[in-house]
């Protein structure tokens, strides 16, 4: 039977929207961090519409890329299949309370204050273009930086692992 792998591990019923360490890994000899960008309480909140998520993605990119002191270091950035957050992916593992933290304050400054087209959305640029909403993705924006600025967490809630008497392993649903 295959483990659950890292993301599965965290307790969702404790997270809390935040910045954490969901992973760290070598590639090519190389350190590759990826980070939850955890906006909503999940199974609490509603998620992020994905009309606005995908407006999310696609600002928050475009800043992150073109970011002159971290555009080298992005690999990714992207939503969460659950539409509770999204993924950055970095080279190296800047600190989350430090680095990314303040990174991520001002990407989602600057998507609450975003006036324009959204990048890319357009049907050359973008697969789905119509699928866009930008006032929520910035009412979206401008709740998460009040909750990053009043209150972040930066430590996974690991979920407890049942052993069976037998001594078999499994996490409780």
């Amino acid at each position: 039977m295959s483990d659950l792998i890292a993301s599965f591990q965290v307790d969702h019923t404790k997270i809390a929207p935040g910045i954490y360490v969901s992973r760290t890994d070598r590639v090519g000899g190389l350190s590759v961090t990826t980070y939850d960008i955890r906006m909503k309480y999940p199974n609490v909140e509603p998620a992020v519409h994905s009309n606005a998520m995908h407006t999310i993605e696609h600002v928050v990119a475009t800043f992150l890329r073109n970011d002159p002191c971290w555009k080298d270091r992005i690999v990714y950035w992207g939503p969460m299949g659950c539409l509770t957050g999204c993924y950055l992916i970095m080279q190296g593992a800047p600190d989350p309370e430090t680095e990314i933290c303040p990174l991520m304050l001002a990407a989602f400054r600057h998507l609450r204050d975003f006036e324009g087209e959204v990048p890319g959305a357009s049907a050359v640029n973008c697969g789905n273009w119509r699928l866009h909403d930008l006032a929520m993705a910035k009412w979206e924006a401008a709740r998460f930086v009040e909750r990053l600025e009043s209150a972040p967490s930066f430590e996974y809630p690991l979920a407890v692992r049942a052993v069976t008497a037998g001594g078999e392993a499994f996490f409780d649903s």
